[in-house]
């Protein structure tokens, strides 16, 4: 196994390219960084008041900013001079809004993307790790139809260019906790104002993923990528009223819900892996390695041959869901939702 590009001794002297720099993985991953020997940092960005921010923030002269927006490609050409490694983080990640505007999902999370891993196949980069989503598996919006693509060009390029320096991969997030956008602060925010928690569908289930853990599948996707490869975690799942509940729980807040019914674009459940995935999965435990289904597709096992074995997908209905103790626990291990419970006045226990 070689080692991590986040680990101290691959990272020393190394330049790291962040799209999406200033979003919740993308600052996460520069702080990660920052404890290593990195030599540079580039947050690549369109967001200048984040950027400033962040600069006064870590005020570290490894950290170098770049405005500049992925749909043009041009902007990504000196920024992707001499890096070595690519997180491409930058996407719409809202559903809501990529519904209203599907062709701006397009030119972001698709053409944008295909601009990146092409820049940096250009600039001689080793390693690009593309960031996706359980929307991505059989998508019903257009964020996640937009993501899946992205996957698409990525694996592409691995079949068009099986000999290239630069690895391309992705990995698939469930939901991320404490996000920008996510449930978990609007929740604490309505908590906050006095005001009942407006949940969609009670019984709608969603993986729980910390930003922390996005950082670690990254790192393992760096850990054992091959070209076109996909990497997941295995992680628990909840309801949505269990994720309320445990909320309101912690911060001491009746448990008062307005369900407001599934909005347009929504699942009951989320999928990280399909069956079909599952059946060619390297299972790493935590992790689960889904390589590219081949170099070349082969129409006879289309058309003639199919595949005897059967298998589930990997969905958040089926693995085991967290009840309300072992929620309050989850949320327990998240930094913000301590803070914002020391500022609503409760004594708050360290997590174990």
């Amino acid at each position: 196994m070689t080692n991590s590009p986040l680990s101290a001794n691959s990272m020393s002297g190394k330049c790291v390219l962040i799209t999406g720099g200033t979003g919740s993985f993308g600052s996460t991953m520069v702080r990660q960084l920052l404890t290593t020997d990195v030599r540079e940092i580039r947050v690549f960005s369109r967001d200048e008041a984040k950027q400033d921010a962040m600069r006064h923030q870590l005020a570290d002269s490894r950290i170098r900013f770049y405005i500049g927006d992925i749909r043009f490609r041009d902007s990504l050409d000196s920024a992707m001079v001499g890096v070595d490694y690519v997180f491409h983080a930058a996407a719409l990640k809202q559903v809501p809004s990529c519904e209203f505007f599907p062709m701006e999902a397009v030119r972001t999370n698709v053409t944008g993307s295909k601009n990146v891993i092409e820049v940096a196949e250009q600039a001689g980069v080793t390693s690009v790790v593309c960031l996706s989503t359980d929307k991505a598996v059989y998508p019903v919006n257009a964020m996640g139809m937009s993501k899946a693509m992205m996957e698409k060009i990525a694996q592409a390029h691995a079949r068009s260019n099986p000999h290239a320096r630069t690895v391309v991969s992705c990995v698939r997030y469930g939901n991320v906790m404490y996000s920008r956008g996510s449930v978990i602060p609007l929740f604490i925010q309505q908590l906050k104002a006095g005001k009942k928690l407006t949940l969609t569908e009670p019984s709608m289930t969603r993986f729980m993923m910390s930003l922390s853990e996005s950082v670690d599948l990254v790192q393992f996707a760096f850990d054992r990528a091959e070209p076109g490869d996909i990497f997941i975690q295995r992680a628990p799942s909840a309801t949505v009223q269990v994720l309320a509940e445990a909320i309101c729980d912690l911060f001491a807040k009746p448990r008062e819900f307005d369900v407001i019914g599934t909005r347009s674009g929504e699942k009951s459940w989320e999928t990280l892996a399909t069956r079909e995935e599952i059946l060619r999965a390297e299972d790493f435990g935590t992790y689960l390695r889904i390589p590219l289904e081949a170099p070349f597709l082969n129409y006879e096992e289309y058309f003639t041959k199919g595949k005897l074995d059967i298998k589930n997908d990997y969905d958040s209905e089926g693995v085991d869901l967290l009840d309300v103790e072992q929620m309050k626990a989850l949320l327990l291990t998240l930094a913000e939702v301590r803070s914002e419970m020391r500022l609503a006045g409760i004594d708050v226990p360290e997590p174990a």
